[in-house]
């Protein structure tokens, strides 16, 4: 079995991820030794009675920005030389499933979730090594963003997921949508399965799923489509 992912996540909130990491996939993926998950509460680095993580921005405006010492410290006391340093933030770039295969191959991933008006651009240039968004829109801080990206990368890591070939056959694997998926009963108010899923004709039925899944892509999501109706690599 191979090593286990590491994950540290620095936050002013750990207690914002208590219910997700005891939950479903990332539970059994804990408890199975897979994934090691740590969150680092932001506010033990700072050096003040306040625990003062923020403070008001230079040249004035709006909101507070945090403060880089305390995020430095917290990175620092569990970065190694493998780590891949990810800020949380609407700048970023944004998150997809190509992504999340390239983080599920890294030993060591640590999160910075930003709060308030944003973080000192220190911790952008001399920190972070990687710049996340999940979408063009603002949320209150960071963790439910990295919770989201956790949750991505882990179940593509090897033994998290029952079936092995179960990641590859989902949405945005070859930038195609998934295609449609029945099960029992084969008839639900007049709304029948496909005929060609009852068939046992396997070969009929991957070809009825590839037509389906580039149909569902082409009505909903074109812009995958240029990448992926290109013929197969040899």
């Amino acid at each position: 079995m191979s090593a286990p992912l590491e994950i540290d996540v620095v936050t002013v909130f750990p207690g914002m991820l208590t219910g997700f990491l005891g939950e479903s996939m990332i539970r059994r993926a804990v408890d199975a030794g897979l994934v090691r998950i740590n969150t680092i509460d932001l506010r033990r680095f700072t050096d003040d009675a306040h625990r003062t993580t923020d403070d008001r921005p230079y040249g004035g405006g709006p909101g507070m920005v945090m403060k880089p010492e305390p995020v430095f410290r917290a990175v620092e006391s569990v970065r190694r030389n493998e780590s891949r340093v990810i800020l949380m933030t609407p700048q970023g770039r944004r998150f997809d499933q190509a992504a999340a295969r390239s983080l599920a191959h890294e030993k060591h991933l640590i999160f910075i979730c930003g709060h308030y008006e944003g973080v000192d651009e220190r911790i952008r240039t001399a920190l972070a090594t990687d710049e996340i968004s999940i979408g063009d829109y603002i949320l209150t801080n960071g963790v439910l963003p990295a919770a989201v990206v956790i949750d991505a990368v882990v179940r593509l890591r090897p033994g998290v997921l029952g079936a092995p070939e179960g990641p590859q056959q989902e949405s945005f694997e070859e930038n195609l949508l998934e295609y449609p998926q029945y099960t029992r009963p084969a008839d639900f108010r007049g709304m029948k399965v496909p005929e060609i899923l009852l068939s046992g004709d396997h070969a009929a039925i991957a070809r009825w799923r590839r037509e389906e899944a580039l149909r569902r892509t082409r009505a909903r999501r074109p812009d995958l489509l240029d990448e992926a109706e290109q013929p197969p690599h040899e």
